[in-house]
């Protein structure tokens, strides 16, 4: 491991543990008034069964972690799957999936033969650290004109975060942005040596202070389904089920599929703005850079 890979494992420690409460964890609450947020050093230390000199020295980022010690933290530290899986590929004990290599990505023909029968459903393909590589007419009717967008800056953690017309869409932007950046940090865990992925992070840091906040909370998450709350300035609100499909072949590409339910009002404005823009909104064919 190298000193910046110590030092991440050691910083998303002391960010999972001050999110906890010693009652959520099992320990019997203390009268002392508690200095910071969070479980102390030493009832992590407790619970994952380490000395807390050897859990003192992780967090500083000094020594490395074995598997069987990230097994008993994730535990002690109530992690989820996705949490689980960066703590493993930080500390360089991740699973044997390939890395996603870097360079061109090619959109797969398949992607785009299933964005072309997609038309009243917005659908769009991502890439590595979330770049849009494609989309349909109703995606671009419901979020923006994505090939009005250099396709240097046709990110979609990006867009979320710089293009207004994006960011009024979510009537929930705080808690979806913040989904955006978890997912983003799963793929700077996936990829740490991504040079452009850490010139977008500097970038947005720099740009916006709400990204550079929750970025060091070191919060992760695929993202994988969810339901989305937007108002769209022709057709009103919707109320939208995302979902993401991962491509089988290991490129990392995903497609990201937005749904409404059957007969509901927010089925019947998504077929609304389709008709009106379909004319108007057409699907780069190029493929990413």
């Amino acid at each position: 491991m190298t000193s910046a890979d110590l030092n991440e494992l050691g910083a998303f420690l002391k960010a999972r543990r001050a999110e906890l409460s010693p009652l959520e964890t099992g320990l019997p609450e203390t009268k002392a008034t508690r200095k910071v947020p969070g479980l102390r050093r030493e009832e992590v230390a407790q619970l994952a069964a380490i000395s807390v000199d050897y859990y003192t020295r992780l967090e500083q980022g000094r020594v490395p972690a074995s598997a069987s010690v990230l097994a008993t933290l994730a535990s002690a530290l109530r992690l989820d799957d996705d949490q689980q899986r960066y703590l493993y590929e930080i500390a360089g004990k991740a699973d044997a999936r390939p890395r996603r290599r870097r360079g061109r990505q090619n959109l797969r023909p398949a992607m785009r033969r299933l964005l072309d029968r997609l038309t009243d459903t917005p659908a769009m393909v991502l890439g590595r650290r979330l770049d849009v590589l494609a989309w349909n007419d109703a995606a671009a009717a419901l979020f923006t004109d994505f090939a009005a967008i250099p396709a240097a800056q046709r990110n979609y953690v990006r867009i979320v975060f710089t293009n207004p017309v994006v960011r009024a869409l979510h009537t929930r932007w705080e808690h979806d942005a913040q989904d955006a950046v978890a997912a983003l940090r799963m793929e700077a865990a996936a990829d740490p040596d991504d040079a452009e992925l850490a010139r977008l992070v500097g970038e947005l840091a720099v740009l916006d202070t709400d990204f550079r906040t929750w970025w060091a909370k070191r919060r992760v998450n695929s993202a994988t389904y969810g339901t989305k709350y937007y108002r769209h300035h022709l057709v009103g609100d919707l109320t939208l089920d995302c979902d993401t499909w991962m491509s089988p072949d290991g490129s990392g590409q995903r497609l990201l599929v937005l749904t409404a339910e059957p007969g509901s009002p927010s089925d019947e404005a998504l077929r609304i703005l389709a008709s009106w823009t379909a004319p108007a909104a057409s699907a780069e064919r190029q493929e990413f850079r």
